[in-house]
């Protein structure tokens, strides 16, 4: 945890204010890292004449007391993605569970729709579930200390670009 220490009040131009300094202690380098367990259970489903399994996440709990302990890394580069997940109306996390077709074996987790759709793209089984209270806030959190992620902007191209523009020609003389 972070603490805050008071430091001396001081005085500028007659206003005092308080400075205080953040001591990040030893869990400074896994603010953004947490331990998830994971309990995956088959249901058959039936489809027409056929019966197919289908895997889906059982239990999804804060530790590392489960069977599949995967590590919920947060990124710089994903943070207006955490934040359109926190937004939405069941915000949700994601677990890698190997190729399609094949038991599932979890091996990665990610708060971020676009790396899930990254690695639905490749073939992978992707599995989901309703993101833990205690997930939420610890986002909410990483947010306010890294900051929201810039706007991208569309950049304006120069007056013209991409437009058909009208030249005069010179008729050469003959």
């Amino acid at each position: 945890m972070m603490a805050l220490e008071r430091l001396t009040c001081l005085a500028i131009q007659g206003y005092p204010f308080k400075a205080y300094v953040i001591s990040l202690g030893a869990n400074a380098m896994t603010d953004n890292l947490r331990s998830l367990s994971i309990a995956l259970v088959a249901e058959p489903k039936q489809v027409k004449s056929f019966t197919l399994t289908q895997w889906r996440i059982a239990e999804l709990t804060l530790g590392d007391q489960g069977p599949n302990v995967l590590n919920l890394q947060l990124s710089m580069t994903e943070r207006a993605a955490y934040r359109f997940n926190l937004t939405s109306n069941t915000p949700r996390l994601f677990v890698r569970a190997g190729f399609t077709g094949q038991t599932p074996k979890p091996d990665a987790i990610t708060a971020s729709q676009d790396v899930a759709a990254g690695w639905m793209d490749g073939e992978q089984q992707v599995l989901e579930a309703p993101m833990p209270m205690a997930i939420q806030v610890w986002i909410e959190s990483y947010l306010a200390r890294h900051g929201e992620a810039p706007m991208e902007m569309r950049k304006k191209k120069r007056k013209g670009a991409g437009r058909a523009k009208e030249t005069p020609t010179r008729e050469q003389p003959q």
